[in-house]
């Protein structure tokens, strides 16, 4: 059996982004690729499972610089244009152009149990369903709630809405991501702590929330922040997905205030260019501004 520090599960995708007052450009990008290049930094064993169609294969290029294990099936990756209506880079119109196929419980490759983070996979009744057949095998599970919140107008237009099966989906994982707006929707408060407060009520042991100014983390009753330093936010897209990516491969064997500073730092290296994180894990520490 392959053993791995962390599984992405995932598609990848590409997508047309609309920036405020810019130029339109396409962007070759998804969770999946993000959160994988991001975790890679410290050298870990990441491996990822993610869908591409015939002529795609050189979406994998950057999962390949970065010595990603690819297991790779045959299907439509996620396709999807961004809006940023306003200078604000947290209010942001997404629409989708078309969704990834589902996985299936068949497809899993005998990994031994470890710990696997779900991006935005597309179906969230096959997300369930994988989920619950990982944990029932021993692996640890790591969510990204946006998957289950985004939801189609009919129009393309997605936008969140709240889950009925949420506090199902809190309990039941190990780590869970989520971002402020996602937060207020689900809890109904407009507090970063009260929110992490709330889902830790309903089961969850270590919860990554994410907004404009930083990182907040809780887990075992204590809470820890770390604030964004990017000159710009050019590489806004991703955001979220570099954050648990590099949360999670450092939490890995340092503590919660340690890892919540390195993702920080990374992400906001990562957020000054577009697509995934490109620098090294000496420029991360050098961000932080102190030993590692």
């Amino acid at each position: 059996m392959d053993h791995y520090d962390i599984v992405f599960i995932g598609h990848l995708g590409k997508g047309t982004i609309v920036p405020f007052n810019g130029s339109p450009f396409v962007e070759e990008a998804a969770p999946v690729l993000s959160a994988s290049v991001a975790a890679s930094c410290l050298k870990r064993r990441i491996a990822v499972m993610t869908k591409i169609s015939q002529g795609e294969e050189y979406l994998l290029a950057p999962l390949k610089t970065a010595g990603v294990d690819l297991f790779i099936y045959p299907g439509r990756i996620y396709r999807y244009r961004v809006v940023f209506p306003t200078p604000n880079v947290d209010q942001r119109q997404h629409f989708r152009e078309n969704i990834g196929e589902p996985f299936a419980v068949s497809d899993i490759p005998p990994f031994e149990p470890c710990l696997v983070h779900f991006c935005c996979i597309g179906v969230p009744e096959s997300q369930m369903e994988l989920m619950w057949a990982l944990k029932d095998r021993g692996f640890r599970i790591s969510a990204d709630i946006q998957n289950f919140m985004l939801k189609d107008d009919g129009t393309g237009a997605v936008h969140l809405r709240d889950v009925p099966n949420k506090k199902e989906i809190v309990g039941m994982t190990d780590f869970l991501k989520l971002d402020y707006s996602e937060g207020k929707m689900m809890t109904g408060s407009d507090d970063l702590q009260g929110q992490a407060d709330i889902l830790a009520q309903w089961g969850n042991p270590e919860i990554i929330i994410t907004s404009s100014e930083g990182i907040l983390v809780r887990s075992n009753g204590k809470t820890a922040f770390a604030g964004f330093t990017n000159r710009s936010s050019e590489g806004r897209m991703g955001r979220g997905d570099t954050v648990v990516g590099s949360y999670l491969a450092c939490r890995l064997d340092h503590s919660v205030k340690d890892s919540v500073q390195f993702a920080a730092a990374l992400t906001s290296i990562k957020m000054e260019s577009a697509g995934p994180f490109k620098g090294s894990l000496e420029d991360v520490i050098k961000r932080m501004n102190r030993p590692f």
